[in-house]
């Protein structure tokens, strides 16, 4: 075992890997210039310098790792799945400098963990006071969700004058969802019009937010985190912070928007509805966004005195949780067991594949549900030929094998960073949520990390393992997972070499 995970870390192009790297903490030192700009707007001399450090730092990193010229020009899926995983961490691990070089957030872990929930999308916060931070920190933290919402790479791909058609292994390695297709012959194209759709989708949402009244600064904030379904705000009551219900409609309606596979609005724009109408997985999003809307709605009807009002709360707090945006305009902590016990179950369902969404997507349940079913039926009919099909497709074999090795590494993910976590003595349904909350990239979870709460009250140890946690959800656990093979094996083997000088 261990040969071969040595013989996999030599076998990888990481001349390429590095390559890529350094154009994406070059991309890094680029996006930083926007909060420079924010910092100069609101006079934030100490947040001016402490991002010209990070983008010095990032600039001159990337630049030297980009100027590499790789003997081989080729990878393949299990460089990409690396090159993937090493630049989500490695931004993270940059993008936390302004925080902590600044002193808006004293400890680099607790930087290293709100920035991690920014690129993300999660949405879990270790801050109690957000209005404390500065205009230029909030908006840093804020432009992760945006950026992180379609994937990193994704924008890295739209953006380079030059991208060869094996860069399909770095979006199929970033995409949200079990595949992911070029939308246009070409790659680079197809990572434009994705990111096209993006931008004006989010245009639309901001102009919707100013005509309502809200800041611009506060419109482009709760635009980021709504495009993005991170869920960041400027108030700790999030969005309840406004008492609108033309706000919450509004934000309720982008966020199942940006919870729909971007490819059905490439159709749309094409004037072509019929990929829509037939969409097993968008029908199946819709509806158990309708019913689970409903069925909250009469649970907290007492609460709140009308089925308008009960609506209007737990339609909202359906979409947030669904679509993984963490937004709240109400504590649901205090709502009926019932009703928690549905927001919790939506957290791992998620938003559909190749959206912006966290969770296990909708489609993943789909495959998982109806192969069961045709279990059953052979057992009843043995004889009985079906092939199990989506939106009228057959979905090969192959497909529903990874997407029930996918619900195992899920679950084993969650058992092990959850035994983890316990290790700080907390109440158990603030561990187990928490846990939860972050491979799922939902962000408030239950207990002390509910809606009102923040993850503050973990170790830096339990941050750790919930930004690991974070990583690995967004990143769909293949790329981290692979990631950490031939450093494992790397690590091990230097283990074994110290041992026998030793004994030596």
């Amino acid at each position: 075992m261990t040969f071969s995970l040595h013989r996999m870390a030599r076998k990888l192009n990481w001349q390429v890997i590095l390559q890529v790297l350094g154009f994406a903490v070059l991309f890094e030192s680029v996006l930083l210039l926007l909060p420079l700009l924010v910092a100069g707007i609101y006079h934030e001399q100490h947040m001016l310098q402490a991002l010209l450090i990070t983008i010095g730092i990032t600039f001159a990193c990337g630049g030297l790792l980009s100027r590499i010229e790789p003997k081989k020009q080729d990878y393949f899926a299990r460089d990409g799945l690396i090159a993937v995983g090493l630049i989500w961490i490695v931004l993270s691990l940059a993008g936390a400098l302004p925080f902590r070089l600044s002193g808006e957030i004293p400890s680099y872990v607790d930087c290293f963990f709100e920035t991690v929930s920014g690129f993300t999308t999660t949405g879990a916060t270790i801050l109690t006071d957000v209005e404390t931070l500065s205009r230029s920190a909030i908006f840093w933290r804020s432009l992760t969700h945006w950026v992180g919402g379609m994937g990193v790479l994704v924008l890295l791909l739209a953006v380079l004058p030059k991208t060869g058609e094996q860069a399909m292994h770095l979006m199929r390695a970033e995409a949200p969802g079990p595949s992911i297709s070029k939308l246009v012959p070409r790659l680079r194209t197809s990572a434009m019009i994705l990111y096209g759709l993006y931008l004006l989708l989010s245009l639309l949402e901001l102009l919707f937010l100013l005509a309502g009244g809200m800041p611009f600064f506060d419109s482009l904030i709760h635009t980021f985190g709504t495009a993005g379904t991170g869920g960041f705000s400027l108030y700790a009551d999030s969005i309840a912070h406004y008492h609108s219900a033309y706000f919450e409609t509004v934000i309720t309606v982008f966020m199942f928007l940006f919870g729909v596979n971007f490819n059905l609005y490439f159709f749309l724009v094409m004037r072509d509805v019929r990929p829509l109408l037939k969409d097993t997985e968008f029908r199946t999003y819709l509806g158990i966004t309708i019913g689970a809307s409903v069925l909250i709605a009469l649970n907290i009807l007492h609460l709140y005195g009308s089925l308008a009002t009960a609506l209007r709360y737990s339609s909202f707090q359906v979409v947030s949780v669904m679509t993984t945006t963490g937004y709240a305009t109400a504590d649901f902590n205090l709502w009926p067991t019932f009703s928690k016990m549905i927001l919790f179950f939506l957290m791992v369902v998620g938003a559909m594949a190749g959206s912006t969404g966290g969770g296990i997507k909708v489609v993943r349940l789909l495959i998982v549900l109806r192969t069961l079913k045709l279990n059953v039926q052979k057992l009843v009919h043995p004889q009985k030929v079906e092939a199990l099909t989506l939106s009228g497709k057959p979905v090969p074999r192959e497909e529903c094998t990874k997407v029930l090795a996918f619900f195992c590494f899920w679950f084993i993910l969650i058992a092990l960073c959850t035994m983890l976590v316990a290790l700080d003595g907390l109440d158990f349904e603030s561990t187990i949520s928490a846990v939860y909350t972050c491979i799922g990239n939902v962000g408030p979870g239950f207990g002390i990390c509910g809606p009102t709460g923040s993850f503050a009250p973990f170790s830096a140890f339990s941050k750790l393992v919930l930004s690991f946690a974070m990583l690995a959800g967004r990143l769909e656990i293949y790329p981290i997972v692979i990631l950490s093979l031939p450093l494992f094996a790397i690590f091990r083997s230097s283990g074994k070499k110290r041992t026998i000088r030793r004994r030596d």
